[in-house]
């Protein structure tokens, strides 16, 4: 049993109108597989939460595509813990087949701020025009800068995920699961670690706190930047150096 089904079933409609958190604080933690069991169970004893369904289905695949400079701007960004910093990707909802264009900035309280807009799947790989006036307004609106030049895929991150909802909070929590990554390189994928996400409009809800109370800390992690590192073994990973430990002990290209 995936242990899901002690939650009652939320539609997508409803989550989006419940915790929609386009602009949120998003707080990363690592867990081994039984820790996550085991917080997942103590959220469904409460009786405040739902899981993510559709058409009965609670478990979906996702694809997503990142762009990146020649010199990977935006992953040195992050690296440097830039404050005005910015990530664009594709996300493909592989059971659907629903694809996402997606700018994701940091607002004035260093919140996570995303921007979305429909794409086809067969661009999931390529930003078409339509996405680049997206883009560049975005990055103009936040920042006041140009698009960098020759921003192009770089890699791809696959996973699959679960999406647990607290409707009187308005928060949500995320489980992504199966990280693999791929690139021209070659490909890795994780050991069995579960990246938990809490989303809420402001930090140290009931969630983190039970979280913290399990031993569980905030990590500072970024699946395109694990993947970088992962894939790039010369390239420096040091702000996430805790989760390639955990996640990537022995990265192995295949």
């Amino acid at each position: 049993m995936s242990g899901l089904e002690a939650f009652a079933g939320m539609g997508l409609d409803e989550v989006v109108a419940a915790a929609d958190l386009q602009t949120r604080v998003d707080t990363k933690y690592l867990l081994e597989p039984e820790a996550y069991r085991r917080f997942r169970g103590y959220l469904a004893a409460g009786g405040d939460w739902a899981c993510l369904d559709i058409g009965g289905r609670r478990r979906f695949a996702y694809e997503s595509v990142y762009f990146d400079t020649p010199d990977l701007l935006t992953y040195r960004q992050h690296q440097q813990g830039r404050r005005r910093r910015f990530k664009v990707r594709t996300r493909l909802y592989a059971d659907s087949g629903e694809c996402a264009f997606e700018v994701k900035v940091k607002g004035a309280r260093q919140d996570t701020v995303k921007e979305r807009l429909p794409y086809a799947a067969a661009d999931a790989a390529r930003i078409t025009p339509e996405a680049a006036e997206h883009l560049a307004a975005t990055l103009w609106e936040a920042y006041g800068m140009a698009v960098p030049a020759g921003l192009e895929a770089r890699l791809r991150t696959d996973y699959r995920r679960h999406t647990l909802v607290n409707p009187a909070a308005g928060v949500r929590i995320t489980c992504d699961e199966d990280l693999r990554c791929v690139s021209a390189a070659g490909s890795v994928a994780s050991r069995p670690m579960c990246l938990v996400e809490v989303k809420s409009a402001r930090p140290g809800g009931a969630a983190d706190r039970l979280l913290w109370a399990m031993g569980a800390r905030p990590v500072a992690v970024s699946k395109y930047c694990l993947a970088v590192a992962a894939l790039s073994p010369g390239t420096r990973g040091n702000p996430w150096a805790r989760a390639m430990r955990e996640c990537f002990p022995n990265p192995v290209r295949v």
